[in-house]
Protein backbone atom coordinates (compact mmCIF):
# COMPACT_ATOMS: atom_id res chain seq x y z
CA UNK A 1 0.00 0.00 0.00
CA UNK A 2 1.36 3.20 -0.74
CA UNK A 3 0.31 6.00 1.54
CA UNK A 4 -1.69 8.93 0.75
CA UNK A 5 0.56 11.74 2.82
CA UNK A 6 -1.42 14.55 2.30
CA UNK A 7 -4.70 12.49 3.26
CA UNK A 8 -2.56 11.50 6.49
CA UNK A 9 -1.85 15.45 6.77
CA UNK A 10 -5.16 16.91 6.68
CA UNK A 11 -7.19 14.19 8.38
CA UNK A 12 -4.44 14.90 11.43
CA UNK A 13 -5.89 18.47 11.43
CA UNK A 14 -9.71 16.72 11.94
CA UNK A 15 -8.50 14.10 14.47
CA UNK A 16 -6.10 13.17 16.99
CA UNK A 17 -3.53 10.44 16.10
CA UNK A 18 -5.07 8.10 18.83
CA UNK A 19 -8.55 8.32 16.44
CA UNK A 20 -6.37 6.63 13.40
CA UNK A 21 -4.17 3.99 11.91
CA UNK A 22 -2.32 3.44 9.00
CA UNK A 23 -1.94 -0.38 7.54
CA UNK A 24 -2.98 -1.74 10.80
CA UNK A 25 -3.84 -5.47 11.11
CA UNK A 26 -7.56 -6.13 11.42
CA UNK A 27 -7.53 -8.91 13.50
CA UNK A 28 -6.50 -6.18 16.79
CA UNK A 29 -10.33 -5.26 15.67
CA UNK A 30 -12.80 -8.07 15.04
CA UNK A 31 -14.05 -10.54 17.43
CA UNK A 32 -12.75 -13.47 15.46
CA UNK A 33 -9.47 -12.26 16.04
CA UNK A 34 -8.95 -12.86 12.56
CA UNK A 35 -7.99 -10.28 9.00
CA UNK A 36 -5.35 -8.49 7.25
CA UNK A 37 -4.63 -4.63 7.28
CA UNK A 38 -6.74 -1.98 6.28
CA UNK A 39 -4.93 0.83 4.69
CA UNK A 40 -6.47 3.43 6.84
CA UNK A 41 -8.41 2.89 10.01
CA UNK A 42 -10.09 5.57 11.17
CA UNK A 43 -12.41 5.74 14.89
CA UNK A 44 -14.69 9.06 14.79
CA UNK A 45 -15.84 10.39 17.69
CA UNK A 46 -18.73 12.43 16.84
CA UNK A 47 -21.28 13.68 14.02
CA UNK A 48 -19.05 16.54 12.84
CA UNK A 49 -16.15 14.63 12.72
CA UNK A 50 -17.49 11.75 10.96
CA UNK A 51 -18.73 14.29 8.38
CA UNK A 52 -15.21 15.69 7.85
CA UNK A 53 -13.39 12.28 7.43
CA UNK A 54 -16.07 11.22 4.65
CA UNK A 55 -15.72 14.72 2.87
CA UNK A 56 -11.35 13.75 2.95
CA UNK A 57 -12.24 10.39 1.98
CA UNK A 58 -14.06 11.59 -0.81
CA UNK A 59 -11.89 14.52 -2.13
CA UNK A 60 -8.57 12.26 -1.99
CA UNK A 61 -10.95 9.51 -3.86
CA UNK A 62 -10.33 6.41 -0.81
CA UNK A 63 -13.10 4.04 -0.77
CA UNK A 64 -14.54 3.30 3.01
CA UNK A 65 -15.73 0.53 4.84
CA UNK A 66 -18.07 1.28 7.69
CA UNK A 67 -17.59 -1.15 10.59
CA UNK A 68 -19.04 -1.44 14.17
CA UNK A 69 -17.01 -3.28 17.01
CA UNK A 70 -16.10 -6.38 14.46
CA UNK A 71 -18.20 -8.95 16.25
CA UNK A 72 -20.30 -10.24 13.39
CA UNK A 73 -17.62 -9.93 10.63
CA UNK A 74 -14.72 -12.12 8.73
CA UNK A 75 -12.18 -9.78 7.82
CA UNK A 76 -10.48 -11.47 4.41
CA UNK A 77 -6.51 -12.34 4.98
CA UNK A 78 -5.59 -9.46 2.20
CA UNK A 79 -6.90 -6.94 4.32
CA UNK A 80 -9.56 -3.94 3.26
CA UNK A 81 -8.26 -1.55 0.80
CA UNK A 82 -9.30 1.99 1.72
CA UNK A 83 -10.24 3.11 4.97
CA UNK A 84 -12.42 1.05 7.66
CA UNK A 85 -14.11 3.88 9.59
CA UNK A 86 -14.65 1.92 12.49
CA UNK A 87 -17.45 2.98 15.42
CA UNK A 88 -16.32 2.68 19.10
CA UNK A 89 -15.48 4.33 22.59
CA UNK A 90 -14.53 7.60 21.11
CA UNK A 91 -18.17 7.57 19.89
CA UNK A 92 -20.44 5.48 22.56
CA UNK A 93 -21.96 9.22 24.36
CA UNK A 94 -25.57 8.29 25.39
CA UNK A 95 -28.59 9.96 27.23
CA UNK A 96 -31.71 9.65 28.45
CA UNK A 97 -34.86 11.88 28.45
CA UNK A 98 -38.59 10.32 29.08
CA UNK A 99 -38.54 7.00 27.64
CA UNK A 100 -36.19 7.57 24.79
CA UNK A 101 -32.51 7.07 24.55
CA UNK A 102 -29.59 9.04 22.23
CA UNK A 103 -26.61 7.19 21.52
CA UNK A 104 -23.89 6.77 19.17
CA UNK A 105 -23.68 4.40 16.86
CA UNK A 106 -20.02 3.19 18.87
CA UNK A 107 -22.09 2.42 22.27
CA UNK A 108 -21.54 -0.78 23.03
CA UNK A 109 -25.10 -2.83 23.02
CA UNK A 110 -24.69 -4.61 26.58
CA UNK A 111 -23.89 -0.74 27.85
CA UNK A 112 -27.15 0.53 26.23
CA UNK A 113 -29.02 -2.35 27.91
CA UNK A 114 -27.95 -1.99 31.06
CA UNK A 115 -28.00 2.07 30.65
CA UNK A 116 -31.77 1.54 29.77
CA UNK A 117 -32.25 -0.45 32.68
CA UNK A 118 -30.97 1.65 35.31
CA UNK A 119 -33.15 4.63 33.87
CA UNK A 120 -36.23 2.23 34.62
CA UNK A 121 -37.01 0.99 30.38
CA UNK A 122 -37.24 -2.05 29.33
CA UNK A 123 -37.09 -3.40 25.61
CA UNK A 124 -33.51 -3.82 25.77
CA UNK A 125 -33.16 -6.77 27.78
CA UNK A 126 -32.51 -9.08 24.70
CA UNK A 127 -29.94 -7.36 23.52
CA UNK A 128 -27.41 -7.75 26.89
CA UNK A 129 -25.04 -10.50 25.42
CA UNK A 130 -25.23 -9.41 22.19
CA UNK A 131 -21.39 -8.61 21.77
CA UNK A 132 -21.30 -5.98 19.18
CA UNK A 133 -21.95 -2.16 18.93
CA UNK A 134 -25.29 -0.29 18.72
CA UNK A 135 -24.51 1.14 15.27
CA UNK A 136 -23.75 -2.60 13.83
CA UNK A 137 -26.97 -3.77 15.40
CA UNK A 138 -28.95 -1.67 13.63
CA UNK A 139 -27.01 -2.03 10.51
CA UNK A 140 -27.86 -6.11 11.14
CA UNK A 141 -31.24 -5.67 12.75
CA UNK A 142 -29.72 -7.93 14.84
CA UNK A 143 -31.79 -9.66 17.95
CA UNK A 144 -32.13 -12.48 20.56
CA UNK A 145 -34.68 -14.50 22.61
CA UNK A 146 -37.56 -12.60 20.83
CA UNK A 147 -36.46 -9.46 20.37
CA UNK A 148 -34.93 -7.56 17.40
CA UNK A 149 -33.88 -3.89 17.14
CA UNK A 150 -36.57 -3.20 15.04
CA UNK A 151 -38.96 -3.16 17.82
CA UNK A 152 -37.42 -0.47 20.04
CA UNK A 153 -35.87 2.15 16.66
CA UNK A 154 -37.34 5.02 16.88
CA UNK A 155 -34.84 6.90 14.52
CA UNK A 156 -31.61 6.98 12.72
CA UNK A 157 -29.47 9.58 12.01
CA UNK A 158 -27.00 9.09 9.15
CA UNK A 159 -23.85 10.54 6.92
CA UNK A 160 -24.18 9.72 3.71
CA UNK A 161 -21.44 9.03 1.28
CA UNK A 162 -21.34 12.67 0.61
CA UNK A 163 -20.96 13.74 4.09
CA UNK A 164 -24.94 14.87 4.04
CA UNK A 165 -26.81 14.10 7.29
CA UNK A 166 -30.17 12.11 6.99
CA UNK A 167 -32.90 10.72 9.58
CA UNK A 168 -34.80 7.89 9.10
CA UNK A 169 -37.73 6.64 11.11
CA UNK A 170 -37.98 3.64 11.87
CA UNK A 171 -40.71 2.54 8.76
CA UNK A 172 -37.64 3.96 6.52
CA UNK A 173 -35.38 1.21 8.16
CA UNK A 174 -36.42 -1.62 5.95
CA UNK A 175 -35.99 -3.36 8.97
CA UNK A 176 -36.41 -7.32 7.88
CA UNK A 177 -34.65 -10.84 9.26
CA UNK A 178 -30.97 -9.38 9.63
CA UNK A 179 -31.83 -7.18 7.33
CA UNK A 180 -31.93 -3.27 7.23
CA UNK A 181 -31.98 -0.66 4.36
CA UNK A 182 -28.07 0.21 5.41
CA UNK A 183 -26.94 -2.99 3.94
CA UNK A 184 -27.66 -1.40 0.58
CA UNK A 185 -27.48 1.81 0.32
CA UNK A 186 -23.39 3.01 1.46
CA UNK A 187 -24.43 5.31 4.27
CA UNK A 188 -22.75 5.29 7.97
CA UNK A 189 -25.14 5.04 10.92
CA UNK A 190 -23.70 8.07 13.33
CA UNK A 191 -26.80 7.73 15.88
CA UNK A 192 -29.69 5.90 17.16
CA UNK A 193 -33.04 6.55 19.02
CA UNK A 194 -34.27 4.02 20.59
CA UNK A 195 -38.20 4.16 22.09
CA UNK A 196 -39.02 2.16 24.88
CA UNK A 197 -40.74 1.54 28.00
CA UNK A 198 -41.67 2.36 31.48
CA UNK A 199 -40.52 -0.96 33.46
CA UNK A 200 -39.79 -3.02 36.90
CA UNK A 201 -35.88 -2.44 37.70
CA UNK A 202 -36.14 -5.34 39.74
CA UNK A 203 -38.21 -7.56 36.84
CA UNK A 204 -35.59 -6.08 34.02
CA UNK A 205 -32.55 -6.94 36.03
CA UNK A 206 -34.07 -10.52 36.23
CA UNK A 207 -34.73 -11.02 32.75
CA UNK A 208 -30.86 -9.93 31.65
CA UNK A 209 -29.83 -12.46 34.51
CA UNK A 210 -31.42 -14.86 32.96
CA UNK A 211 -30.61 -14.07 29.42
CA UNK A 212 -26.83 -13.84 30.76
CA UNK A 213 -27.08 -17.12 32.54
CA UNK A 214 -28.37 -19.10 29.05
CA UNK A 215 -26.02 -17.09 27.25
CA UNK A 216 -23.09 -18.19 29.07
CA UNK A 217 -24.14 -21.94 29.17
CA UNK A 218 -24.93 -22.67 25.78
CA UNK A 219 -22.38 -20.27 23.84
CA UNK A 220 -18.77 -20.87 22.68
CA UNK A 221 -17.71 -17.61 24.94
CA UNK A 222 -14.24 -18.68 25.71
CA UNK A 223 -12.88 -18.77 22.01
CA UNK A 224 -13.11 -15.81 19.49
CA UNK A 225 -15.79 -16.14 17.43
CA UNK A 226 -18.33 -13.73 15.01
CA UNK A 227 -21.12 -15.16 17.12
CA UNK A 228 -23.63 -17.00 15.21
CA UNK A 229 -22.22 -17.97 11.89
CA UNK A 230 -24.67 -18.69 9.60
CA UNK A 231 -28.43 -17.46 9.20
CA UNK A 232 -31.34 -19.47 10.90
CA UNK A 233 -33.22 -21.53 8.02
CA UNK A 234 -36.91 -21.23 7.99
CA UNK A 235 -38.30 -24.19 9.91
CA UNK A 236 -34.99 -25.43 11.24
CA UNK A 237 -32.07 -24.18 13.54
CA UNK A 238 -28.82 -23.93 11.99
CA UNK A 239 -26.90 -25.54 15.16
CA UNK A 240 -29.07 -28.19 15.11
CA UNK A 241 -28.71 -29.21 11.50
CA UNK A 242 -25.11 -28.94 11.67
CA UNK A 243 -24.72 -30.88 14.99
CA UNK A 244 -27.27 -33.70 13.70
CA UNK A 245 -25.08 -34.14 10.41
CA UNK A 246 -22.07 -34.96 12.77
CA UNK A 247 -19.98 -31.69 12.36
CA UNK A 248 -19.63 -30.58 15.98
CA UNK A 249 -15.76 -30.02 16.67
CA UNK A 250 -14.95 -30.42 12.96
CA UNK A 251 -11.85 -28.39 11.90
CA UNK A 252 -9.88 -26.88 9.25
CA UNK A 253 -6.73 -25.17 9.49
CA UNK A 254 -7.60 -23.09 13.28
CA UNK A 255 -10.75 -22.69 12.40
CA UNK A 256 -13.59 -25.38 14.34
CA UNK A 257 -16.98 -26.00 14.75
CA UNK A 258 -17.44 -25.12 18.01
CA UNK A 259 -17.71 -28.05 20.68
CA UNK A 260 -19.98 -26.23 22.85
CA UNK A 261 -23.00 -24.94 20.04
CA UNK A 262 -22.70 -26.37 16.83
CA UNK A 263 -23.88 -22.91 15.61
CA UNK A 264 -20.74 -21.06 16.19
CA UNK A 265 -17.24 -21.46 13.98
CA UNK A 266 -14.60 -20.22 16.26
CA UNK A 267 -11.22 -19.48 15.84
CA UNK A 268 -9.18 -22.58 17.64
CA UNK A 269 -5.38 -20.45 17.51
CA UNK A 270 -4.06 -18.81 14.60
CA UNK A 271 -7.34 -19.54 12.31
CA UNK A 272 -7.25 -17.49 8.74
CA UNK A 273 -9.77 -16.42 7.15
CA UNK A 274 -9.75 -18.76 4.62
CA UNK A 275 -9.55 -21.74 7.27
CA UNK A 276 -13.26 -19.82 7.99
CA UNK A 277 -14.43 -19.30 4.74
CA UNK A 278 -13.40 -23.54 3.82
CA UNK A 279 -15.17 -24.28 6.85
CA UNK A 280 -17.95 -22.77 5.76
CA UNK A 281 -18.51 -24.55 2.57
CA UNK A 282 -17.63 -27.71 4.15
CA UNK A 283 -20.54 -27.21 6.55
CA UNK A 284 -22.81 -26.20 3.52
CA UNK A 285 -22.14 -28.76 1.22
CA UNK A 286 -22.59 -31.65 3.80
CA UNK A 287 -25.77 -30.03 5.61
CA UNK A 288 -26.93 -29.95 2.14
CA UNK A 289 -26.06 -33.24 0.84
CA UNK A 290 -27.51 -35.30 3.90
CA UNK A 291 -30.80 -32.16 5.30
CA UNK A 292 -31.04 -31.07 1.65
CA UNK A 293 -31.03 -27.39 3.37
CA UNK A 294 -29.17 -24.62 2.74
CA UNK A 295 -27.08 -23.05 5.16
CA UNK A 296 -26.11 -18.94 4.40
CA UNK A 297 -23.55 -16.98 6.38
CA UNK A 298 -25.17 -14.59 8.80
CA UNK A 299 -21.37 -13.14 9.59
CA UNK A 300 -20.42 -10.16 6.83
CA UNK A 301 -17.65 -10.83 4.80
CA UNK A 302 -15.69 -8.05 3.89
CA UNK A 303 -11.62 -7.68 2.54
CA UNK A 304 -9.52 -9.02 -0.18
CA UNK A 305 -9.14 -12.64 0.02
Amino acid sequence: MEINQEFVNELALVLPKEQFYINEPMRKHTTFNIGGPADYLIFPADIPQLTEIIKLLNKHDIPFTILGNGSNVLVLDKGIRGAVIKFHAPMSYKSCEGNRIVAGAGAYLKHISQFAADNGLTGMEFACGIPGSLGGAVFMNAGAYDGEMKNVVKEVKTVTATGKILTYSAEECSFGYRHSVFQANGQAIAEITLELSPGNKAEIAAKMEDYTKRRESKQPLELPSAGSTFKRPEGYYAGTLIDNTGLKGLKIGGAQISTKHAGFVVNSGNATAQDVLDLIKEVQDRVYKEKGVRLYPEVRIIGEQ
